[in-house]
């Protein structure tokens, strides 16, 4: 068996604070109770990361905090992978995520220290020895405004080092305007991996039709390039380099958290890849990690419990 490929992680990493449920939506100057709150690690590059670290795959993840006591509390939870992150003058960004009876969320989330992510401190933290030949999982780009604005630059980075990137942008906070599609279809030539939900795919496709909007997204990839399409409950769905479209489903299971799942499923599904994993396999991997994530409290990763 070959060894398996070096991973990392890239982007955002903030505090969460998940209160809920809560129905009907408060009318202002009221208070309301509600049944479950949660203070944990959040962001796409945080979610990844610590699923990787429940599963014990080795890795690494580059992010940045606040000088706050938040952002103290977010580098103890990475331990000796947060040593090189670059500490901002400002608050550490929170985001509060009121949950609904319909499984719906609404987020609510500061401004805060992702802005300042920059290139200047990422490439601070690169190591080429370590990550050549590996895979990096570049996410929440449009909350990272500094680094986003010099991607270009870590495209280029990654390429000199043989690393390939995968691609995880969240959604726009202004929506997906003409220009917003027009900055990351610039991104895409460069990626290996593009790892949307199924609206995001639908809505940088300009399509309702997911099959036709992951072809086309593919074909915008480098040549061997893969994009892959997160369906929730219906699975995942991911167009090859050779044209071909696969489908895998995900098994029923009782939800009880699904904050962060799509960040869980591109750490499995990166990691089949990592190993060597067959596309289809890949997919299966990424979605039985979701899948225990979600339906386990305290979330738990590995698909069997600790003996």
């Amino acid at each position: 068996m070959s060894r398996s490929r070096p991973l990392a992680v890239l982007g955002n990493v903030n505090v969460d604070l998940i209160l809920g449920p809560c129905a009907p939506w408060p009318r202002p100057g009221t208070e309301v109770m509600v049944e479950h709150d949660d203070l944990r690690v959040g962001g796409a590059a945080g979610n990844t990361a610590l699923a990787w670290a429940g599963l014990g795959r080795s890795h690494e993840i580059f992010a940045n905090v606040g000088s706050d006591s938040f952002g103290a509390w977010l580098k103890a939870g990475f331990g000796a992978r947060a040593e090189s992150w670059a500490v901002e003058k400002t608050a550490t960004t929170i985001s509060v995520g009121i949950t609904h009876p319909n499984g719906e969320r609404t987020f609510f989330t500061s401004r805060g220290h992702l802005p300042q992510f920059s290139w200047a401190s990422v490439q601070r933290m690169l190591n080429s020895e370590t990550l050549s030949g590996g895979i990096l999982l570049v996410c929440g780009s449009f909350l990272t405004g500094s680094l986003t604005s010099d991607y270009a630059r870590l495209f280029d980075w990654a390429d000199r080092h043989e690393v390939e990137i995968a691609l995880d942008t969240g959604w726009p906070l202004n929506g997906w305007s003409p220009e917003v599609r027009e900055t990351v279809h610039g991104w895409l030539p460069r990626c290996r991996y593009l790892l949307l939900n199924e609206i995001e795919t639908l809505a940088l496709a300009e399509t309702d039709d997911i099959a036709a909007g992951i072809a086309g997204l593919s074909g915008k990839l480098r040549p061997d390039g893969i994009a892959v399409a997160k369906l929730g409950a219906n699975g995942a769905m991911a167009h090859a380099p050779d044209g071909g479209l696969i489908h895998r489903w995900a098994p029923a299971v009782e939800v009880i958290d699904t904050i962060g799942a799509g960040d869980v499923f591109n750490a499995g599904f990166l990691m089949g890849i990592a190993t060597g994993d067959p596309l289809a396999e890949a997919l299966d991997a990424g979605i039985a990690v979701a899948s225990r994530a979600i339906s386990t409290t305290p979330r738990l990763y590995a698909l069997k419990d600790p003996t």
